[in-house]
């Protein structure tokens, strides 16, 4: 398994992966990796204990499914992901449940929005989007309350 990102939370560890499967991908996966570089590819979001046992995959729906975060609960799963576009873009946020089951679109806009993250108590979501950027690349950090 190739991880790309982790984080630890209540024991648990969450991480971004691709899994290189052929000699090729393989072989242009560790020559890009010899340069500091990595190829955009599928990646899908998985969870784990601590100490790496009991390993699941949380999504199965292809493209690019990352910047995860733990909701406070502990039992769902914010990320970024574009598996609904067509073309690369837009990114926009979904919440899943641990188990994979229950996928929510939260943000519906035809840009970046991405690294999304929780107060400690859950009541604000902070993410990183492109919106309102007047077709700048800047992209910019929004607040919203958030409501269970």
């Amino acid at each position: 398994m190739v991880v790309h990102f982790s984080l630890l939370t209540d024991l648990k560890l969450y991480s971004r992966a691709s899994r290189p499967k052929t000699e090729e991908e393989i072989a242009t996966y560790k020559q890009l990796l010899s340069e500091g570089l990595v190829m955009p590819t599928n990646m899908e979001l998985y969870v784990c204990n601590v100490d790496g046992s009991d390993m699941k995959q949380v999504t199965n729906l292809g493209q690019a499914n990352w910047a995860p975060y733990f909701h406070p609960s502990g039992k769902k799963i914010i990320f970024a992901s574009n598996h609904n576009s067509k073309r690369g873009m837009p990114f926009n946020l979904y919440m899943i449940d641990i188990d994979g089951t229950n996928l929510e679109q939260i943000t519906y806009d035809g840009f970046f929005d991405a690294f999304p993250m929780f107060s400690y108590d859950g009541k604000k979501l902070i993410f990183s989007s492109n919106r309102n950027n007047n077709g700048t690349r800047d992209t910019n950090l929004f607040i919203a309350d958030w409501v269970d």
